[in-house]
């Protein structure tokens, strides 16, 4: 019988809610037992230990990101879809912090497959429809965007931007249209591959 209403989705929320507060990787089960006032040990009954509430959070993050991800480029295309789903990630990072980290928790490959993970890059390739892409350069192109938007997002988590100007939204507006400028004149990548 759960004490103190903890359940397996209860521990998952709480442990983002701290994740926000604290960091995801300063989540840990005996602050979590400190929430619900109950023994560390009872919260096993709940979750099998910190790597399985750590993927419980990595799911759930990743859930979150891609509702509002869905959201933010439906009826969209081209570069406008783009930006939208750049900015309805960043905007999560920042104001789920804790969150954004926990979705990149690593899972095994089942659990992955089974998660909201990959409706992000389906949703990256739905964006990328209105630029001539063929299948591996749409890869290509999905890696580019990932990588340029976790960037920046890390970076300016760090503080890398605050100490010069321009303005980091400045920047960030001239990354995405530079993104679009290159995708725009992507050099299809040959049939054969030495």
């Amino acid at each position: 019988m759960a004490r103190s209403g903890v359940t397996a989705d209860g521990l998952t929320r709480a442990a983002l809610e701290l994740a926000d507060e604290v960091g995801a990787t300063a989540v840990t089960l005996s602050a979590l037992a400190r929430r619900f006032g109950v023994a560390t040990p009872s919260l096993y009954a709940h979750v099998a230990g910190l790597d399985a509430l750590r993927t419980r959070m990595a799911v759930a993050a990743l859930r979150e990101m891609a509702d509002l991800a869905r959201d933010a480029i439906g009826g969209r295309a081209g570069a406008d879809a783009l930006a939208a789903l750049a900015g309805a990630y960043r905007d999560f990072a920042r104001a789920h912090p804790g969150r954004y980290d926990a979705s990149t928790f690593p899972v095994d490959p089942a659990t992955a497959a089974g998660s909201a993970g990959p409706e992000h890059a389906a949703f990256v390739r739905a964006a990328l429809r209105g630029f001539a892409l063929g299948a591996e350069d749409q890869v290509h192109a999905v890696r580019l965007f990932g990588s340029l938007v976790a960037g920046f997002v890390a970076l300016e988590r760090a503080g890398a931007f605050g100490h010069s100007e321009p303005a980091p939204e400045l920047s960030w507006e001239r990354c995405l249209a530079s993104l679009d400028a290159l995708v725009r004149s992507w050099t299809p990548t040959p049939e054969e591959h030495p």
